[in-house]
């Protein structure tokens, strides 16, 4: 049986920690792409945050290249991004909007050039929206139209002639909150009932790497509502 393939943007974080460890309990191999290394991958792409849009794809994409060998990923996860808060009036309004659109726009148009070259041909692409991106986000304005732009990048690459492979699913999974430590760390009195647990999205991404059938049309935003630790999909 030949081994299943799938690499974890944003690996090293709250989320792609988790989602690392599941995959890897469950026999794949697992690439790390991330600013740190994860030790429990295969394999590692670190990335230089401080190099440009372009220089970060240029060695994503080389260091790909050598460490599959001719190899096909089964599915590309891409889990990086950040938040900010901050309206017009925030004197750090342009500054944070800058870091957001590097956190969440370029890993993201970095994991559909990975896709468009070694994605399996029924493979699973799948980037980290937003849920509260559906309405107006006044309050958090960069965070907002970062988050957007990953809305309109998924959409865009479910129709035909966008470049991924044939048959490849390209979904955004589009939380409230995640239950994760640094969330509980700066909410220590909020009632978790309605977070969304790491690990139910990583059997989540489990279930559709594996099988095809189970994912929702490419293209998808999916809505994740949670309501007393039960989860509910919803599809945009």
């Amino acid at each position: 049986m030949s081994t299943s393939r799938v690499a974890v943007y944003g690996g090293r974080g709250g989320l792609g920690s988790v989602i690392v460890d599941y995959f890897k309990n469950k026999n794949f191999w697992i690439l790390n792409i991330d600013v740190l290394k994860n030790d429990m991958a295969d394999a590692n792409v670190v990335v230089n945050k401080d190099a440009s849009w372009t220089e970060q794809e240029s060695l994503i994409l080389k260091s790909i290249d050598e460490t599959l060998h001719g190899e096909r990923l089964d599915a590309i996860l891409c889990v990086a991004g950040g938040w900010a808060g901050g309206n017009a009036s925030s004197e750090n309004m342009i500054r944070n909007s800058e870091i957001l659109w590097k956190q969440n726009v370029w890993t993201s148009t970095i994991s559909a050039r990975i896709a468009a070259l070694y994605l399996k041909k029924d493979g699973l692409l799948q980037f980290t929206g937003a849920a509260s991106v559906l309405k107006d986000t006044s309050g958090m304005l960069g965070y907002g139209m970062a988050k957007a732009a990953v809305h309109q990048l998924t959409k865009s690459l479910g129709t035909k002639k966008s470049g991924i492979p044939d048959a490849c699913t390209a979904v955004a999974l589009l939380p409230t909150m995640l239950d994760t430590a640094q969330n509980r760390k700066w909410m220590p009195k909020t009632n978790t009932d309605s977070w969304t647990s790491l690990n139910y999205i990583a059997e989540l991404l489990h279930e559709w790497t594996l099988n095809p059938s189970l994912r929702p049309p490419s293209g998808s935003l999916v809505e994740i509502i949670t309501q007393n630790k039960q989860n509910e999909l919803k599809i945009h």
